[in-house]
This record gives C-alpha cells, structure tokens and sequence, in this order.
C-alpha cells in the first residue's frame, strides 16, 4: 500500500508541476489525457495521503 501511496503523491507533483505549465511540451501532453486532474491535483493527493493512511493502519500489529 505504500508503494500505491508513493506513486499517487509523485503523480500528484507531476499534475501539479504540468497545471502551471512548468513542464514544457511534456506538461500540456500530460494536462491533454488528464486535465481534470491538473486542474485539481489535490484529489490525487488526498488519495495518496488516505493510501498512506490505510497502509499504517493495516500495518499496525
């Protein structure tokens, strides 16, 4: 669950860094197949903390 919870934070800086056009021509092919998720990276985010949140709770013994 923790990779999952990796993966969805550093998705998360990707749609945020291509949101505010920071990255080129790769950032605008990124914004074009997920642009709702550029315009609000947040919910990427949250989704990632919550994974984080659930892999601590599973592994707590």
């Amino acid at each position: 669950m923790y990779y999952v919870a990796a993966a969805l934070l550093v998705l998360s800086g990707l749609l945020y860094s291509s949101g505010h056009h920071e990255l080129g021509q790769f950032g605008a092919d990124v914004c074009t197949y997920g642009g709702v998720f550029c315009e609000n990276p947040v919910v990427v985010f949250t989704g990632g903390t919550l994974a984080a949140a659930w892999g601590f709770f599973v592994s707590i013994k």
